[in-house]
């Protein structure tokens, strides 16, 4: 029998049986998920499709190439988490990498980045009641350098949830590329109303 991709087996909208009016077509035949993994010993396999076409199933991923929307800077970094996925709870529990999952990647690519590109520390920890003052990289710049990084503080603005997560040195992100289809796990760091929204999705699924 196999996979079917068909809708002929199924009923109407009206709710009435279809009768069987054509065979199967190789086209509407599908195949298993690919149940793309977190792990260091990467796999991603070369699939022939339809026309003579490939497409790349990721079965082990470890990293990927993340994008920062407010910054316009994009890093390789390591994937470390699936901390939530909307559509089925069992992906976080088996830890499997699909389009629109939430993860945890590791912040250090773009501390530093920030840092050069600002010449200010972020993700200090904090102690309560006590205020963090900004404390500047200190290093030898040129006059020209030290203008510029002036000049780009100006507009600087830096989310506070942002904050606290690179103090833990984790950052929540989102997949937008499909791994079993791509072979690749590239996606954007969450940030804003969407941040919100999803700390408030886990929130409310660790109190359940």
């Amino acid at each position: 029998m196999g996979i079917r991709r068909d809708s002929l087996h199924k009923r109407r909208s009206t709710g009435g049986r279809q009768k069987k009016w054509r065979k199967k077509r190789k086209f509407e035949s599908g195949r298993i998920p690919a149940g793309t993994k977190i792990s260091s010993n990467v796999c991603v396999r070369r699939l022939r499709v339809r026309g003579g076409n490939y497409k790349f199933r990721a079965l082990r991923l470890d990293s990927g190439n993340w994008s920062w929307p407010s910054e316009a800077v994009s890093r390789k970094t390591r994937v470390l988490d699936v901390s939530y996925n909307a559509s089925n709870n069992e992906l976080v529990r088996t830890q499997t990498l699909v389009k629109s999952a939430i993860v945890q990647i590791d912040a250090a690519p773009f501390r530093h980045w920030y840092e050069s590109h600002y010449g200010i520390k972020i993700g200090i920890k904090k102690v309560k009641g006590q205020k963090v003052e900004e404390s500047v990289v200190e290093a030898k710049r040129s006059g020209s350098l030290t203008r510029k990084i002036a000049s780009r503080q100006k507009d600087r603005k830096l989310d506070p949830l942002l904050d606290e997560q690179f103090s833990t040195g984790r950052l929540y992100a989102c997949i937008s590329s499909r791994p079993g289809q791509c072979g690749r796990c590239d996606g954007y760091i969450l940030e804003g109303k969407e941040l919100e929204f999803y700390m408030k999705k886990m929130q409310k699924k660790k109190t359940k």
